[in-house]
């Protein structure tokens, strides 16, 4: 009976084994409820591994994050605001497209909460003055 019906409401799924899994591309941009990957060696991110952080809240008006905004995430039971760093959706003006979506986790002052970063960093955002932290910390750049 769920299969006749799940072409009727337009979602792919496989059923294995009794239980139902989603086979459909995971969505490219950063909304509300996104996982994402934390990229820098902050305890509180390096202790998410079993159960990713998710995105909460975007700080922008279309409530769609790219490169560079600045995000509420939920990890570990609590809210973290973070920056996004990597988005799986190509970006304009040639910026690169990284396999998952990564996030630095942030204080409430706006400075990283950890010491080192683990990926690239895309270099179309060393424009940006109020990041001079984060780029310190960063030790490539694509």
């Amino acid at each position: 009976m769920l299969q006749q019906l799940l072409p009727l409401l337009g979602r792919q799924c496989a059923i294995i084994g009794g239980k139902q899994f989603s086979t459909s591309n995971p969505r490219p941009a950063i909304i509300l409820r996104t996982r994402l990957r934390v990229v820098d060696n902050s305890a509180l991110g390096a202790s998410a591994i079993d159960r990713p952080a998710y995105c909460i809240h975007v700080y922008n008006k279309a409530h769609v994050g790219k490169l560079g905004d600045t995000i509420l995430v939920a990890i570990k039971g609590e809210k973290k605001k973070a920056l996004v760093v990597g988005v799986r959706r190509p970006g304009d003006n040639m910026t690169p497209r990284f396999d998952t979506n990564n996030i630095i986790l942030l204080e409430d002052t706006g400075n990283p909460t950890g010491t080192r970063i683990t990926v690239p960093i895309p270099s179309s955002l060393r424009s940006r003055t109020d990041l001079s932290k984060v780029f310190a910390i960063a030790s490539k750049f694509v």
